[in-house]
Formats: structure tokens, sequence, C-alpha cells
């Protein structure tokens, strides 16, 4: 077979494609940006190729699709994702609850609630965003000044809502709708792929299952998907996911679900319930599929365990210190009346472990549980809370320890269930001054490769890279990435499989995983034997309005 000058052949590796598909022995041929062959051992002549990598003992596989990245900020201070693009993460997909962009409207700083050391990260990228005023004008700037991996993005249906309404409660007027659908539509006209909503964070939280409609529709009129982070996620984890498909029903778009989980241990007899009512939907027609991370703890604010009307009108801190909305927060946070997510309720504070912390005077507190915090400070925990969060001034990253190992081995193995990391990509020298992290930002797929696949044998290899590359193209409408065959981008991964690991722990999470040997995005090199080249050829990908 002669395929003429080729810029790399890559010989003798046990191929995987992404479609699951057994794998086999083959060689694989790169001219420019694409993949121009797949063939068996030694059918394409070496001679023919500029550069020729000996994968011989190693997995090739197409690069992996993080549907459900937080790379934004990172992606602005440093472009090479280095905790992600070793994991063999090639494309970064952004988008949920917020985005950069479109800036505008009622949002008066997109950047408005993040920790002083998150702020000083991003720099005078917080002046610049002012004038983002299309959704993909941020994608298109990162692109523009280089970045190690593909980027794209639902729209923040946060942002959206801040945009048309800023941060009240309440619903929207008929002018405020109408200002939605036509962000929602311009948005898709840039290239989102759809819209994204955190139902547990305002202001996403003050938003009724018919407004959530009324802006999928318009996304599903583009081909896009609604995303969510349930509203529940815990004691009406059902009626979420009722409510999730009820959206993709009425709004005529599918439905992926976030992060799927079963959230505080009373909840965890959920899990089947949940597995069996997403199956019923996809036997009934419905196109819901979801996602997942592997790990039993989730990672967000500390403030996620108080009601979220106190952030109305973006007065947060102010209405925290009144010592009247005080008393109503106890009130609520102690006894929650279900129409909002209580994050430690079920957990308990034995099971919540703050650790953002900023201020040097409560650095003491990192790795402790909010149980042995309140202690130490003679407080009920949820008085702690508050004066915490006071002291701080900002959300304060926080693990929550209340899923079920069993469970999420469960989810894995379901065959519309993907692999996200839920994360951003960061570089351990420099995001260890931010303070400690959840380890899912450096060891997400090589713990699934390792763990559930190596070790356990949970899936199979195929099926797992099924989930974070094909499986993710095609729920994207991605139909040239994600795959390793002729014509398609050559996003590409070389990875031992018998020594690849995840490093990072909740103790001590700021560390790089292992076995990922070699990294290609559109045909450029990025990672060469473990050691990022420093390479920035990512492109855009776009949903299919944008894709023009």
């Amino acid at each position: 077979m002669n395929t003429g000058t080729v810029d790399i052949l890559i010989r003798g590796a046990k191929v995987v494609d992404g479609t699951g598909n057994p794998w086999f022995y083959g060689d694989i041929a790169v001219r420019g940006d694409r993949i121009v062959e797949v063939a068996p051992p030694e059918c394409i002549p070496a001679a023919s190729a500029r550069e020729v990598v000996d994968a011989a003992g190693m997995v090739a596989c197409p690069g992996f699709i993080d549907i459900l990245s937080h790379s934004h900020l990172p992606l602005m201070h440093d472009p090479r994702d280095l905790s992600k693009i070793t994991q063999g993460a090639t494309t970064e997909i952004m988008g949920e609850g917020w985005t950069p962009s479109p800036a505008g409207g009622r949002i008066k700083d997109a950047f408005l609630n993040l920790p002083q050391k998150q702020r000083a990260l991003v720099g005078e990228w917080i002046e610049r965003a002012k004038g983002w005023t299309r959704f993909g004008d941020w994608l298109e700037t990162l692109v523009e000044r280089g970045v190690s991996p593909n980027i794209g993005s639902f729209l923040g249906g946060g942002t959206l809502r801040e945009y048309a309404r800023g941060l009240e409660m309440g619903t929207p007027t008929s002018g405020e709708i109408e200002t939605m659908r036509r962000v929602m539509a311009e948005a898709m006209e840039d290239g989102a792929l759809g819209v994204a909503y955190a139902l547990i964070y305002p202001p996403e939280a003050y938003t009724s299952t018919q407004e959530l409609i009324e802006v999928a529709k318009v996304a599903g009129r583009y081909g896009g998907i609604y995303a969510t982070h349930l509203r529940s996620e815990g004691d009406h984890l059902l009626e979420a996911i009722d409510e999730a498909i009820e959206v993709g029903r009425q709004a005529r778009l599918p439905v992926e679900i976030y992060h799927l989980k079963a959230s505080g241990k009373q909840n965890w007899h959920k899990m089947p319930q949940v597995i069996a009512r997403i199956q019923a939907a996809r036997d009934a027609g419905m196109d819901v599929t979801a996602d997942m991370y592997p790990y039993a703890a989730s990672g967000t604010g500390l403030d996620s365990v108080l009601p979220p009307w106190v952030a109305e009108s973006g007065t947060y801190f102010e209405t925290l210190a009144d010592p009247a909305a005080q008393k109503r927060i106890r009130a609520e946070a102690l006894a929650p009346s279900g129409n909002w997510e209580a994050l430690a309720h079920g957990i308990g504070a034995e099971g919540v472990m703050p650790i953002g912390f900023e201020r040097p005077e409560n650095l003491q507190y990192v790795g402790l549980r909010l149980s042995e915090i309140a202690a130490l400070r003679g407080q009920h925990w949820l008085d702690a809370v508050i004066d915490l969060l006071l002291s701080e001034r900002q959300r304060i990253f926080t693990i929550y320890f209340g899923m079920d190992e069993a469970n999420v081995a469960l989810g894995l193995q379901q065959p519309w269930v993907k692999i996200s990391t839920d994360a951003g990509g960061v570089d351990p020298a420099w995001a260890k001054d931010l303070g400690p992290a959840h380890p899912r930002g450096y060891g997400t797929y090589p713990r699934v490769l390792a763990k559930y696949v190596r070790e356990e044998k949970l899936m199979t290899l195929e099926d797992a890279i099924r989930k974070m590359s094909g499986a993710v193209a095609a729920r994207l409408g991605l139909r040239d990435r994600g795959l390793l065959l002729p014509g398609c981008y050559a996003d590409l991964v070389l990875f031992d499989a018998e020594t690849i690991v995840d490093r990072a722990t909740f103790d001590e999470a700021h560390q790089l995983s292992l076995g990922i040997c070699d990294v290609w995005v559109n045909g450029t090199r990025v990672i060469r034997h473990t050691e990022h080249t420093g390479a920035t050829p990512g492109r855009v990908v776009r949903g299919g309005a944008g894709r023009v």
C-alpha cells in the first residue's frame, strides 16, 4: 500500500480506534492535520514518511474529548493545558453554567466571584473579556493566542440568564425571555454546542422548567444539546432526572446529564433506579445520555451548603453578614425544604472537606473535615461555614465525600455513559500556589484505564476508550474527531497500557499522571516522550450551526 509522502508514520501499535471495535495491530499515517491511512503492520513503506514513530508495545488511540471541562481560566493563564494533555485529552469542551462571553446585557463582571488568586491568574484577560460581546469571541481569542488542545463550548446557562436578568430571582419578563432567545441563537451561530445549565447554583437555581424549555427550543433548532448539572443529585434525584428528560422532550433536542451520581448515603440505593429511568427514556425514543468522572467525591464551593437566595442581586456577602438573613439561613440549611440542593444534607459535616482557603489564618483548616474545623473553633458547623465564608469572601473550594464507589463503577459501565473530568487543565508548578484541588483534574482518564480496565476489569480497553473519544465526538456531532479513521483529524495518543496510572490523590492532588507517552493535536506533536513540546496547535470545534 502506498500513500505517497506522509509526515508521520506510527508503526506497530495496538490500535484502538475509538469505535468500540476490537483492537488490532496496525500502522497509522498522518499527512498535515489528518489521518490518511490505518493499515496492517508494515504495509506503509517507512521510506514514504518524514518521521517514523516506533509504537511497538504501545496502544494508539484517538485523543480524549472532555465533554465537561473547566479549562476556561487555566487556558488564559497557560495555553499548555498540562494536567489534561498528559492524560491524553486533546479536546476541551467547556460551558457548564458559565462562559466568559458574551459580555454585556446585565452582566457587570463575568469574573466577579473568582477567588483573589484566580483573578490574579487571569490578570489582563478580565478587562479584555469586556469586549467579548459575542459568544465565540473568547474561543477565537484563545486560539489566536495559541492553545495546545482543541476547544469548544456550550453557552453557559447562568451567563445567559445573567445577561438578560442579572442575578434577580423570579420569572423573567417576556422581554428578558426574548433576549435569552436572541443571545442563544447568536451563540449557536457562533458554533456553540448547545446550552448547559448548572441548576444548583445561582442564577440557574432561579430558573423554572419552562424557562429551560424556552431556551432549549432555540438550541434545538440549530442542532444543539441541552446539558445539565441536575437540579438535585441527592434527595430529589429522580425528580431531577424527570425534569431533564421533560426539557428534552418538549424542546425536541438531545439531553446530556453532567457528572451522573447519587449523592448522600440515603440516596445511594437510587442509582439503579436512575439508570433504569434513563434507559426507559431511551427505549421510548428520547435521546438522553450522561457522563461521569471516576471518583466517589465531588468538588464545588462551600457556599453550596447554603440556600441559593443568598446570592440574589449580587450582594452575597452583604446578605450573609446580615443577622436576620443568618437566622433564615440557619433555619433553611438545617431543615432543607427540598426546593434547593443542600449539599451537606445527608453527607454530614464529617463528609465535607473545605480546602480552598486563601487567608493565612484559615490555612490551618486545609485537609480537615468541616466537623473537625467546627470543633477546633468551638462552633456549630453551620456557624463555622458562615464565618469562614465571610472571612474569605470567596466560595472556598470544597470536597464532598457523598458518593458510593460501587455506584461509580455501576454507572461507568452503562453503554450511554461517557468519561468526563469536570476540571480544568493546570501545571502543578503554578497550581500548587492556588491551594489543594480535586484529583480529577490530573487523573481521570488514566484512572479509568488503570483501575477499571487493567486492575478491576470492569470494562474493556476498547469500551473505555470509546467512552473517552468516539462516543463523545458522536454526542457532540464532531464527525471528524474521536476516531482513528482515514479523513479524521490527527488527534492521537500513544500510551503504555501496563504502566498508565493516576497519581493524584485527595491528600496530594497536584501530581501528573504517568503512562501517556506521546500526544498529537491536529497532526502536531504536543507531548514527546512524556514531555510537553510547547506546541499550541489547538483549534475551535463548533456545533452544527457554526461549522460553515
